[in-house]
């Protein structure tokens, strides 16, 4: 009686460790379940924030490449309005500043 009682706690040994590591391969396995989870969610995120990275930044360039050529367009018609005015204002002072050089060329001094 003794043996079959001794025989008898093994076998409820053996089942409760067949239990016990059914119950730690399900945790296991829920475990890699939750991290590969987790893991596809932070690609999900990393990647709609790249996107969105991506457009801020496109969007960036697109502002500034039209505002750089309106800067060029700008800044070119602002030089041209500047020479004309210099073409100008030299046409128009010109005779006199021949008349004076020559004045200071021709006259003598002791």
């Amino acid at each position: 009686m003794e043996a079959s009682r001794g025989q008898n706690g093994i076998q409820q040994l053996l089942a409760a460790e067949q239990e016990a590591q059914h119950i730690v391969n399900a945790a296991r396995n829920a475990k890699m379940a939750r991290l590969k989870q987790a893991k596809e969610e932070a690609e999900k995120e990393v990647a709609e924030f790249r996107a969105q990275m991506e457009r801020e930044f496109q969007r960036k360039v697109a502002e500034s490449s039209g505002d750089s050529g309106a800067n060029v367009k700008r800044l070119e018609q602002e030089t041209e309005a500047k020479i004309s005015h210099l073409k100008t204002d030299a046409a128009r002072i010109s005779h006199d500043v021949v008349q004076m050089l020559l004045k200071h060329v021709t006259t003598v001094r002791n």
